[in-house]
């Protein structure tokens, strides 16, 4: 019988989480290029929804740290929206419980994703929020760990790392050999340019998906 136990207390860093599944972070310029290239342009009502977005995010974080569920509500939520997650052909699942063999062992992980993204029941998307005094790459072994779960090997999974003042862009391959890439960190709450930038991101990996 499998020993289940929690993503958080066996995946804690980098090491833990690419000697269990052999996981490699590339070198390859091209593997992860959807972050840089072909980004779409945002419309006059996008941007203004971009500074809605921008000048909440300043206004609670001006009144102190924002907790994972605050970072959710404020960041998280309207960037989804504003690249069109909300909406067909894309579903949201809040909280879903995952479990991950590990591939000759006895162990079972488990833990729970905050937002997935589906279409036609295949996995597209993870989210996941942390609060704002976590380091964006503390949380990352968390993410990579929820990535590898995907039950589709064959094809190509993103995710995204916000802690209301960051965001980072993570791409996951498994095939032939697990591998991923990381974008550069997004600082959206200190520059506003950097926030539709994320939005531009979120918008082309859409397009992406369902190409």
């Amino acid at each position: 019988m499998a020993n289940v136990i929690a993503v958080t207390d066996a995946i804690q860093t980098l090491a833990d989480i690419e000697s269990r599944f052999g996981l490699q972070q590339s070198d390859d310029v091209e593997f992860f290029t959807e972050w840089t290239q072909s980004l779409p342009a945002l419309t006059i009502t996008e941007q203004n929804s971009v500074k809605t977005t921008a000048r909440r995010l300043s206004y609670h974080r001006a009144h102190g740290e924002l907790l994972e569920g605050t970072v959710t509500i404020l960041a998280a939520a309207p960037l989804l929206e504003l690249a069109g997650f909300y909406d067909p052909p894309f579903q949201l699942r809040a909280e879903a419980t995952v479990e991950i063999s590990v591939q000759d062992s006895e162990e079972t992980l488990r833990g729970r994703i905050d937002v997935l993204i589906i279409q036609n029941q295949l996995w597209m998307m993870i989210l996941k929020s942390k609060k704002t005094t976590i380091s964006l790459r503390s949380a990352l072994p968390q993410i990579l760990a929820y990535m590898m779960a995907t039950p589709q090997a064959n094809s190509p999974i993103y995710g995204v790392l916000t802690n209301g003042d960051d965001v980072l862009f993570v791409k996951l391959n498994q095939q032939p050999q697990p591998r991923y890439a990381l974008s550069r960190a997004f600082s959206i709450y200190t520059q506003a340019s950097e926030l539709t930038s994320t939005v531009q991101i979120l918008k082309r990996l859409g397009q992406q998906l369902v190409a």
